[in-house]
């Protein structure tokens, strides 16, 4: 994406002459990071969180109030999920990148665009792969409040599930 970037830089400011498929490219390319890397950041607590109330509270009501949380966000994020496969299957899906293609007619061969549904699939990508670690959380809270912190310990903890 950087080197997207830093050529369209290059040919628009240096060269005097844009190109005309670097911005929809780097669009892509960032699409796809955040949805490949929004799991991990979410397994590793990456995510921006207040915990100033739970903290406050009792042992026993901060972790039904973390696995009440992990509920609400399973929730929300099986609905993105969906919209998102809504998305890759949609009119706009169906439809071709004005700008991204692969030049095949070095080879004497028809251009070939990128579906629009490559880019929208991510977001499918990322909320299922959120949705996953979601399930994990959700597990990891349960055997925590169940007396198993201790074995979750040596796996290694992740998370908000501390």
């Amino acid at each position: 994406m950087v080197i997207f970037i830093l050529a369209q830089v290059f040919f628009r400011y240096i060269v005097g002459g844009a190109l005309n498929w670097s911005e929809e490219g780097a669009r892509f390319l960032m699409l796809w990071m955040t949805g490949l890397i929004a799991p991990l950041a979410y397994r590793q607590g990456g995510f921006v969180a207040i915990d100033m109330f739970e903290r406050a509270l009792p042992r026993a009501l901060s972790s039904m109030l973390i696995l009440i949380l992990l509920i609400m966000a399973m929730i929300v994020l099986v609905i993105c999920a969906q919209l998102g496969w809504d998305h890759v299957d949609s009119l706009t899906g169906r439809g071709r990148s004005a700008t991204l293609r692969i030049p095949m007619d070095l080879f004497d061969m028809r251009d070939i665009r990128f579906r629009n549904s490559y880019a929208y699939a991510s977001l499918f990508v990322g909320f299922a792969g959120l949705c996953v670690v979601n399930v994990e959380l959700v597990l990891r809270q349960v055997i925590k409040m169940f007396g198993g912190g201790a074995a979750l310990k040596q796996l290694g903890d992740v998370g908000p599930v501390e």
